[in-house]
C-alpha cells in the first residue's frame, strides 16, 4: 500500500510516517519509481506505536516493541526489553502519583488552615447535611400537622 493509504489506515499524517521512517521505526520499501511502498506489518507496527504513544510512552520508548515485532514475535510486548520499557514507564508512574498525592495532601492541610481563618468559622463540608434550621423548620412542621411531639 502507498503512504497515504497507510497513513489513513492507522490514522495519523504521512508527515508523522516520514518521521517515522527517518527515526528507524518505519522501514518504507521503494517502487522502481520511487515511491513508498507497506505492507500489513506496517500497519501493525503504526498501531503499537500509536497504542503506546497513547499510553504516555514517548516515540523512543516504542522501539523495543517495534524491534520485537520486526523479530516474528507476535505482540510487541513479548521481548524482554519492552517488559523493562513498561518497568521504567510503571516507576516513572509511581514517582508521579506520589508527587501528586504529596500536592494533594499539601493543598488539603492549605485549604483546612484557609477556612480556620474564614469570619464566622469553617464553611460546611457537606451539603446534604441537614443544618438546624432545616431541622427546625421540619419540627415545626410535623406540628403543623399534628405529626410531632
Amino acid at each position: 500500500m502507498r503512504i497515504g493509504e497507510l497513513a489513513e489506515r492507522a490514522g495519523t499524517t504521512t508527515r508523522a510516517l516520514r518521521y517515522y521512517e527517518s527515526r528507524g521505526l518505519l522501514t518504507a520499501r521503494r517502487t522502481e519509481h520511487g515511491h513508498r511502498v507497506y505492507d500489513e506489518d506496517d500497519l501493525r507496527l503504526l498501531q503499537e506505536i500509536r497504542t503506546l504513544q497513547d499510553f504516555g510512552f514517548e516515540l523512543e520508548e516504542t522501539r523495543p516493541f517495534v524491534e520485537c515485532l520486526r523479530a516474528g514475535h507476535p505482540a510487541g510486548d513479548a521481548c524482554p526489553a519492552s517488559i523493562a520499557v513498561y518497568r521504567r514507564k510503571l516507576a516513572e508512574l509511581d514517582g508521579i502519583i506520589a508527587r501528586l498525592q504529596d500536592v494533594r495532601a499539601r493543598l488539603g492541610a492549605q485549604v483546612l488552615l484557609a477556612e480556620a481563618e474564614l469570619p464566622g468559622g469553617p464553611v460546611p463540608r457537606c451539603a446534604l447535611t441537614p443544618d438546624d434550621d432545616a431541622h427546625d423548620h421540619d419540627h415545626d412542621h410535623e406540628h403543623e400537622h399534628g405529626l410531632g411531639g
